[in-house]
């Protein structure tokens, strides 16, 4: 005669199944986390002065845009003068990538008088291209400029150095955005 199930498993299959949802589970939206591909994930947005040195830092749930927090991000800029008076809230130059090529972004840059390497996606130049004169002149884009976009990529390696930064166990977002902070402190202090 069998003994007993292993683990405490019963022999009957239990033919009701739970039903699924149908939306997903709200979440709090002050957390900064979020569903993306590979799951439960944050971002953080960064602008760079360019020797891996962080400007300003935003917390976003990871299936955000990255368009939207741009002009969130130069909003934060404000870099003290040393003679005193305003602070520059305008950097020289931006380099971005091509998740930041919307018109919203663009024209946003233009208003401010920023100058901007941005690259166009393939499928705007196409439907540009389709439009013919209404489609607008093409972006102005400098290979070389672009080149040193890869600063931005290297100073966040630079903060994933920080195992808190890299593995993000922190719950709630404003713990995270001051570890993160302190990550980024140490940065500009390393000689």
């Amino acid at each position: 005669m069998p003994g007993p199930p292993a683990c405490g498993r019963s022999l009957t299959k239990n033919t009701a199944s739970p039903a699924k949802r149908s939306t997903p589970r709200q979440h709090r939206p002050d957390e900064g986390l979020g569903r993306s591909r590979g799951g439960l994930s944050c971002e953080i947005h960064l602008a760079g002065e360019g020797g891996r040195r962080p400007l300003t830092l935003l917390i976003a749930p990871g299936q955000w845009g990255d368009s939207p927090r741009l002009i969130q991000g130069l909003e934060r800029i404000r870099v003290e003068r040393p003679g005193g008076g305003h602070p520059r809230t305008r950097p020289d130059h931006l380099g971005g990538d091509k998740a930041h090529s919307s018109r919203r972004s663009r024209c946003h840059l233009r208003r401010r008088q920023i100058k901007h390497t941005i690259p166009e996606p393939r499928d705007e130049r196409a439907n540009r291209r389709r439009r013919g004169g209404r489609g607008g002149r093409p972006v102005g884009f400098d290979k070389e400029i672009y080149k040193r976009r890869n600063e931005v990529e290297r100073t966040i390696n630079q903060l994933k150095h920080s195992r808190a930064v890299a593995t993000r166990y922190d719950k709630r977002a404003y713990v995270f955005t001051g570890t993160a902070t302190v990550a980024s402190i140490r940065l500009w202090l390393k000689p």
